[in-house]
């Protein structure tokens, strides 16, 4: 057990000992290989099933609006963005969090070991290296060889926000441009943009993972589940699944922090990221705003201003 791990159980034993959180929300093991599972625990006798390592993937800001009382949760600085943006628009109180910061080297992407193993039967990961025992073959992967997309071009492995920080900080790796994947998406032509998002929308079931993973939709009714008015019907249409991650990703519009919880939970492999990072960027140019970067800096869609690009805004 690394010191890190020890070091998450013992912050979490003494809060609950001591009175001052009702719940620790972390990460144990799951019951498949390299996929750890949210974890809430509630005695300082349970604390010792906190773990912490690659696999633990999850936007734990997820679970913080749905658990009552005093909660304390482990936060990657995903997570404590997304933290963030829930106190800015009033769904949690700062009062009732404690942050367990983690800094954050990046998380596996279980399918493109898959892709080349078949379904994972064993994985061993240990300095940097994945040993993985699959369905199709045996393998060893470098983990930066399998590290998530998001993680590539995060600039944020470091909580924003913390009551305590266990382990040390991530260097943050310089970018030599920014937003890479959104512009060579922008110098395609239409037609290819086109063919490229009917392909993605064709293989979407609407099961909502992407939206059940996102700390951002909290909404007690999401606007698909409407009767009326009725935006879309119960079955699965290209055009239907479009408007729906359209829809999803305008109301997102300066809150996604781009954490890739909502790619990682598809379980078609829908390149959801691609229209969040696209609005992200366009966010970042028109706004020169980030999200959940700073408690002080309001949200880019929440304030007003007489510089507003959109001139048709601003009455003369």
């Amino acid at each position: 057990m690394n010191s890190i791990i020890s070091d998450i159980r013992e912050t979490a034993r003494q809060l609950l000992a001591d009175g001052k959180v009702d719940v620790v929300i972390g990460y144990e093991k799951g019951s498949l290989p390299l996929k750890a599972t949210p974890c809430f625990v509630r005695s300082p006798q349970d604390a010792d099933k906190l773990i912490w390592d690659e696999t633990c993937e999850n936007n734990l800001a997820a679970f913080a609006t749905k658990t009552a009382g005093k909660k304390a949760i482990v936060a990657k600085g995903c997570d404590s963005r997304a933290l963030v943006v829930l106190m800015q628009e009033n769904q949690l109180v700062k009062d009732d969090l404690y942050v367990i910061g983690v800094s954050c080297q990046g998380v596996i992407d279980k399918k493109k070991i898959e892709a080349e193993t078949g379904e994972i039967l064993e994985a061993i990961i240990a300095e940097g290296k994945l040993s993985v025992k699959g369905i199709a073959c045996d393998k060893e992967f470098n983990f930066i060889d399998v590290k998530d997309a998001t993680c590539q071009t995060c600039r944020y492995p470091n909580p924003v926000i913390e009551d305590i920080h266990i382990g040390g900080s991530v260097e943050v790796p310089q970018q030599t441009v920014a937003f890479a994947d959104v512009i060579e998406m922008e110098n395609r032509t239409d037609s290819e943009r086109q063919a490229y998002f009917q392909e993605q929308m064709k293989k979407c079931i609407r099961c909502y993972a992407c939206r059940n993973a996102c700390p951002m939709c909290y909404c007690s009714e999401c606007f698909v589940d409407c009767n009326s008015p009725k935006w879309l019907t119960g079955g699965v249409d290209r055009a239907e699944n479009l408007l729906f991650q359209a829809g999803r990703v305008l109301h997102l519009a300066g809150r996604c922090v781009d954490c890739g919880a909502c790619s990682r939970a598809c379980p078609q492999g829908v390149d959801i990221r691609a229209l969040n990072r696209k609005l992200t960027k366009d966010v970042s140019e028109m706004y020169h705003h980030e999200a959940g970067i700073s408690e002080e800096v309001k949200p880019a869609l929440n304030v007003y201003s007489a510089d507003d690009p959109e001139a048709f805004l601003v009455k003369e």
